[in-house]
Parts: structure tokens; sequence; C-alpha cells
């Protein structure tokens, strides 16, 4: 039987994963919606993100529920399509500097505790559970092995969930320049372009990662933000053994679909040149510091050489929680915008995509509303 929305046509301006996966549960749900990115999709955060799948160490506990239910969606996924290269569940490898700051086994127990699966393993003993890893490079508190952790390559998983969206009917705008959402009378109308397209609609989800807390302020409304400038380095592909994620005090590492490598850290964010005209510039120091960092955690410090790069803004949140849902007094204007992208793309595109078209408030948001900035 056909169900009737209170909307029926909904504008989503950014092609990212929260756009993109909003998106598609919206066209399964029978609402018309257009997609509208300033350029081709996966070409901000998501195009440059680590993508590590996880709910490890501590934040709230209304978070780490979301995030595990993200994980879920993952799996459910993993089973639908066994043989993708792009999303992998072969655990995540952590372990902190040898200096007082080392939580690792503070962060155990509370692991433990939530239930959360974990290893607390001494550097000898990870060969036995994980391969790929340098023992060497392992500090003396041991390191914590999460078995139910993964990755994916949201670029590829991007690519897939918009085949599904035009194939059942929504409509995909790319390179019509930047979007603004159209506020008429304290209601979002639609966007439009600087190419001066108008897109009009019954609600608008604004997913444009870390521009939303710039673009919801020339409403009124106010998103604390805490975005910085960061940088993901891509090795060229190589012979390793690596299979899961690590997360180490100089560098974390993600395998890649065509085995290569992904590599981000803290320090390498904070080497990042911003130029005055608003572009970024990385040192070669920086490029090499981070290849570098990865060799030393890699089992037989293989030479890793540069493919790419990427860099831009890094979506945080001022409050470092997950933003989603209604804006306060701007009726059908909708936000996304939150630092683990990978991890809550799909459970955060079918919960976004119930709301829009219901109305409904859902009990796993409620304390994500962008009102808690007002």
């Amino acid at each position: 039987m056909a169900t009737s929305h209170p909307v029926s046509k909904v504008v989503v301006v950014g092609g990212g994963i929260f756009g993109v996966s909003t998106a598609v549960h919206l066209v399964r749900l029978g609402i018309e919606t257009i997609l509208v990115n300033d350029g081709p999709l996966a070409k901000g955060a998501s195009g440059r993100s680590l993508a590590w799948l996880n709910s490890a160490r501590k934040r709230s506990a209304e978070y780490h529920r979301l995030r595990m239910i993200g994980i879920d969606r993952y799996r459910t996924l993993s089973a639908r399509t066994p043989d993708a290269a792009w999303l992998r569940f072969d655990g995540g490898l952590t372990w902190d500097a040898d200096d007082a700051s080392n939580q690792i086994a503070d962060v155990f127990a509370h692991e433990k505790d939530l239930g959360y699966d974990a290893q607390h393993l001494s550097a000898v003993a990870i060969a036995a559970v994980t391969p790929g890893v340098a023992a060497s490079a392992v500090t003396p508190q041991g390191a914590i092995f999460n078995p139910g952790e993964g990755w994916v390559d949201l670029p590829s998983l991007i690519d897939v969930l918009s085949a599904e969206f035009v194939e059942r009917g929504g409509r995909l705008v790319t390179d019509a320049g930047r979007a603004t959402v159209t506020v008429v009378d304290g209601r979002a109308t639609g966007a439009t372009t600087t190419s001066g397209i108008n897109f009009p609609a019954d609600a608008v989800l604004l997913a444009t990662g870390g521009d939303v807390p710039r673009m919801v302020a020339a409403s009124g409304q106010h998103i604390a933000d805490g975005t910085p400038i960061a940088l993901l380095v891509r090795t060229k592909p190589a012979d390793l053994a690596l299979r899961a994620v690590l997360n180490t005090p100089r560098v974390a590492i993600r395998p890649t679909p065509d085995g290569a490598l992904a590599l981000d850290s803290a320090w390498s964010e904070e080497e990042v040149i911003i130029n005055a005209d608003g572009t970024y510039g990385v040192k070669d120091s920086t490029i090499e510091g981070l290849l570098k960092e990865a060799a030393t955690v890699l089992e037989g410090h293989p030479k890793l050489e540069l493919e790419n790069y990427g860099v831009g803004p890094k979506p945080i949140p001022g409050d470092g929680e997950p933003v989603f849902g209604l804006l306060k007094d701007i009726r059908g204007y909708y936000v996304a915008f939150s630092h683990s992208g990978a991890t809550l793309g799909l459970i955060a595109g079918e919960l976004l995509a119930g709301e829009i078209a219901t109305g409904v408030e859902h009990p796993l948001l409620a304390k994500f509303r962008p009102s808690r900035f007002a």
C-alpha cells in the first residue's frame, strides 16, 4: 500500500556521505528528491576521510549507541555485498604514547564495561591476532584490538548509493555552483545555485560538511564549529599484510581497496598551511613525515611512496557531538554535520530521511539537535 507523506519534494544540498545517504533513503520512501552538489560527488570531506568504522574509546552513551547502530547498518550492507573490496571488517588496533597521557588500561576497562568487543594485547601477542604490525613500535602499555571494527571507502560507497538514487528516479545535479538554502517567512522553500538555478521544495537538507555552520548563520542560526583543516595521504599500492585499521600515537592507517594505504594524524593537521586566499599548502616534510611514521609501525618497515593527498576541512561540531535534524525556528530546514561521517553515514541518512518525510523526530537523534546551540 502506498504511503502518503506531508512532504512531497526535497532538495538535498551536499554530495558527501550524509547527503547521498539521505537522498537515497528519501527516494526509497517515494519522495521526489533532488541532490545538488557544487562539483563531483565525494569531492569534499568524504573523499579524504580515514573512514574507520568504530565506536572505540570514550564518548557519551547516546553517541556510542548511535555509532553502534551505524556499524550494524554496515554489517547488513556487507552481508548483501560480500565481495565488495571497499567495505571490510578486519578489526582495529590502537595504542597510546608511552607517557602520562597513555589511557590504554582505562579505555580497555571502559570498553569492556560497555560490552564493546576488545582485547588488551602485549606487543608480542598482536601477530597472532592481526597481521602486518611492527611489534617494536607498540608501547609497553600494550594495545587494544577491537575485532568488530572495520573501514569503508566512502567514494566507492557513494558511487553505489548515487547509482541507486538515479535508478529510483532521483535527480542528480552536479557542477552547478554553490547552492544556498532559500528561506521565506520562516520556511525553507528550496535552494538556489550560483549559476542561477532554483530548486523549489517542501524541505531542504543541508549536508555540506564544514560549511554547514557558516551557511546556517546566513539564516540567523548558530551551530558551534570546531572544524580543523585536515590532511589525508594516500600511498601507492604495496604488498603488505596489514588488514586492520591502526590508530597509533603518530599516525592512523587504513588499507584501501587497491592495496594501498590512507594515512592521517593530528600533528600533520597542525602543519597544513592556510593561505590568505583560502587555499591550502602542504609541506613536503609533512608528507615525508607521515610516510615515515607509517613505515615505522608496519611489519618490515616497508618503503612507502606517495600516490596523492587531499587537504581541506574536517567537519567537527564545537562540542564534538553530531548535529542532525530540524533547525530551530525555520520550518523544513534540516542539517547534517558530524565528525563521524563514515560510521554514521548510513544510519544518519536513514533517520533523517524518515524525519523529513514524516515530520516525526526520531528518539535516537534527540541529543543531537541543532537547537542545543540556540
